[in-house]
């Protein structure tokens, strides 16, 4: 049976198995499969990968390996994609989904999404997919998308934002945290019933979410947030 020797950067080498966390290896294959195939059979999604060397020369996902070849395999560069920064987020992203919002990008989150219907999101609306589920950004179709490595919201957060080089600071608090829709500027008078006693005494700046009625102001939530926003990473 044919095969090539492999080298993964070592930042990839948490999504390989446990018995290929090494320098290099040798893999066998099968007739004419691609370089796609073969590094995401070994559990790289191909949007985790970014140059693959073959004997020393860049080649593209696409191109099938010979017999004893080594192929070279590097992780994604924070990179500005072709598209606007729009997301999808699955199941388990929820808080990472409100975070996204909050700096102002357009993030679709249910709890309840199927995997068919991420991956559809995804490839029709040109949104960027990201996922705790590898094995969902290897569906046909996903040109973008990220494994978010961290299981922390905050630090997710960061990861995303360094992995799409985010300009964060420039549209936050636009948008809806709850349901993603942009926020309109109101009048105090016209939401005055649905305020607490010292938020009316308080404060004097609303927008609410045109789609769903929730109101914000610049309470205390708005200071901890702007800490967050301000420790992210730069672009």
């Amino acid at each position: 049976m044919p095969g090539a020797w492999f080298a993964f950067h070592p930042d990839l080498w948490m999504l390989l198995p446990h018995a290929r966390r090494r320098e290099v290896f040798w893999l066998d294959f099968q007739g004419h499969q691609s370089l796609k195939h073969l590094i995401e059979s070994l559990g790289v999604p191909h949007t985790e990968v970014g140059e693959v060397r073959r004997n020393g020369q860049p080649v593209g996902l696409s191109r099938t390996p010979a017999e004893g070849d080594r192929i070279e395999v590097f992780p994604a560069e924070p990179q500005s994609l072709p598209i606007p920064p729009r997301f999808v987020l699955d199941n388990h992203l929820g808080r990472l989904a409100a975070y996204l919002r909050m700096l102002g990008y357009d993030s679709l989150y249910r709890n309840d999404f199927a995997d068919e219907e991420l991956a559809q999101i995804a490839v029709q609306q040109e949104r960027i997919l990201l996922t705790r589920d590898r094995r969902l950004l290897m569906r046909k179709g996903i040109q973008y998308g990220h494994w978010v490595r961290s299981q922390n919201p905050r630090e997710q957060v960061a990861e995303v934002v360094r992995r799409f080089c985010l300009n964060h600071r420039q549209g936050a608090f636009q948008r809806c945290l709850r349901c993603n829709t942009p926020l309109e500027a109101v009048s105090k008078e016209s939401v005055l019933e649905q305020l607490e006693p010292l938020t009316r005494l308080y404060y004097d700046e609303f927008h609410r979410c045109p789609s769903c009625g929730q109101v914000y102001w610049k309470g205390s939530h708005y200071e901890r947030m702007l800490d967050l926003i301000e420790n992210l990473p730069g672009v």
